[in-house]
């Protein structure tokens, strides 16, 4: 049995499952490879529009698994910097997803999954989800996710939870940045957000997203100012760009909008999609 489901349905809207609720979806080294496997073939797919990432059960995720963490204990430095690098990379790969990505949270998110949370473009969690950096409880620290983190609820409370291990409930986490918003019916706003994604250009969302992480991570000066207006040429005169102008002047809908189909119909596997 798989540990992690991906469908994609007619509107190539990817939904990633997290299918473990017999142990709260916690993650091992075998989840950690069916996620990378599956956000490598949402970018081989090429036409996938959008991210959701959720889980089944319960709780959203309990972090490391305890048979992975005692495993950890039985390996040397090497290994261990080789374990950690595989959840980094899953990290760094759903960062990086170039299509807008949206975590659905409930119950409870501990340790690594908060990493995945932070790393989702948009997040909702149900009022009574909670949130720990439980990592120094047990004598160790959130060390890569951290920078998911500190980027998504800012250094001061980064460095609260951190130490502390507090657990925190949905409201705080809205309030810090790590969730976009706080439903009982969080799938009425997946939905409304996802209705909102569709009608953008596919091309000009990717182009943002990757816009925003650079400017973020450089200095504003002489160079970046002359880098976006390198940028926004270039996607004005793409072909996304061009239809977007010309449909805008025309007081018509881009045919962007005409790829999006009924999601009423069955979706297809990711496997074969």
């Amino acid at each position: 049995m798989s540990y992690v489901d991906l469908v994609i349905d007619e509107r190539m809207v990817a939904t990633l499952t997290m299918n473990r609720p017999d142990v709260h979806n916690a993650f091992d080294d075998r989840m950690i490879g069916e996620l990378r496997a599956a956000l490598a073939q949402i970018r081989i797919h090429g036409e996938v529009r959008a991210l959701v990432l959720r889980s089944e059960g319960k709780n959203f995720s309990a972090g490391a698994d305890l048979n992975w963490m005692r495993s950890m204990a039985s390996k040397n430095y090497d290994e261990n910097v080789a374990d950690a690098g595989e959840l980094g990379a899953l990290m760094w790969e759903l960062d990086q997803l170039p299509v807008p990505t949206i975590a659905v949270v409930q119950g409870a998110a501990f340790g690594g999954a908060v990493g995945l949370v932070a790393c989702c473009d948009l997040a909702v969690a149900t009022p009574n989800a909670s949130f720990c950096l439980s990592e120094v409880k047990i004598g160790l620290i959130p060390a890569v996710i951290s920078p998911y983190v500190v980027r998504a609820m800012g250094s001061r409370a980064a460095r609260r939870y951190a130490t502390t291990a507090e657990r925190f409930f949905a409201a705080t986490a809205a309030h810090w940045g790590l969730l976009s918003e706080v439903s009982e019916s969080p799938d009425v706003v997946v939905a409304q957000w996802l209705e909102t994604l569709l009608k953008s250009s596919p091309a000009a969302m990717s182009a943002a997203k990757k816009l925003v992480h650079d400017v973020s991570h450089s200095p504003l000066d002489e160079a970046l100012i002359g880098e976006t207006a390198r940028r926004i040429a270039e996607i004005r005169v793409s072909a996304e760009g061009q239809e977007g102008l010309t449909a805008f002047l025309d007081k018509r809908t881009p045919a962007w909008h005409a790829e999006t189909t009924d999601s009423s119909k069955p979706p297809t596997d990711g496997k074969n999609g």
